[in-house]
């Protein structure tokens, strides 16, 4: 499965590129935008910092060789997608918009998972 784990990766690092550019991409869905819909300029920065990490750890995927590498950059992937579903399902504002974005956060990271045991 390691064209899989390679896919998990390039999916991951196009998003969070995406999240650089339009932070409102995470920050809408997840209830941070205010009321006419803008999002405040320290939830961008937040949100773009979150782009960053998971840029680099989706390329590391992407990219890393085989073996060592490659595990160690799917470890970091589950573990800030965990890292993200406890933060966002116990702090957001909205208790629905917890329970979906902390999914989707825990569900991505065992796909990765699931992937990067399958890629040994």
């Amino acid at each position: 499965m390691l064209t899989l784990t390679r896919l998990l990766g390039a999916a991951t690092a196009a998003y969070s590129a995406a999240l650089l550019v339009r932070p409102d991409l995470l920050a809408r869905p997840a209830g941070l935008a205010n009321a006419t819909g803008e999002v405040p300029g320290g939830t961008k920065i937040l949100v773009r910092a979150i782009g960053a990490r998971d840029t680099a750890i989706g390329l590391a995927m992407a990219l890393a060789p085989p073996g060592s590498a490659l595990r160690t950059a799917v470890a970091a992937r589950v573990a800030s997608d965990f890292a993200d579903a406890a933060v966002f399902g116990t702090a957001l504002p909205e208790p629905a918009r917890r329970r979906k974005i902390a999914g989707f956060a825990v569900a991505w990271g065992l796909a990765c998972a699931a992937a990067g045991l399958r890629a040994r």
